[in-house]
C-alpha cells in the first residue's frame, strides 16, 4: 500500500543502510545498522508511517543526505 507520509525507500544489505524519502519535507534521512529483517518487515508493513515510528525512528542513528540539485 502506497504510504502518505513515506515517499520511497531504498535499503543496502551490505550496509545495512536505509534511506528514506519523506513526501512532506521532500528530505532523504539514512539510517544506519538496520537489520535486514527490519528493512523487509517496513517494506510489507500494511501503515508504513505507523511501522517507521514504531521500529525505525529514534531506533537507529540517522542522518540527513542533502542531495545534489539536479
Amino acid at each position: 500500500m502506497p504510504s502518505t507520509s513515506i515517499r520511497k525507500t531504498e535499503y543496502d544489505p551490505e550496509r545495512k543502510l536505509l534511506s528514506v524519502w519523506f513526501v512532506a519535507s521532500g528530505k532523504r534521512y539514512q539510517f544506519e545498522e538496520v537489520p535486514p529483517e527490519t528493512f523487509a518487515a517496513f517494506r510489507v508493513a500494511f501503515a508504513k508511517g505507523r511501522y517507521f515510528n514504531e521500529h525505525i525512528r529514534n531506533h537507529f542513528r540517522y542522518r540527513l543526505v542533502e542531495d545534489e540539485p539536479s
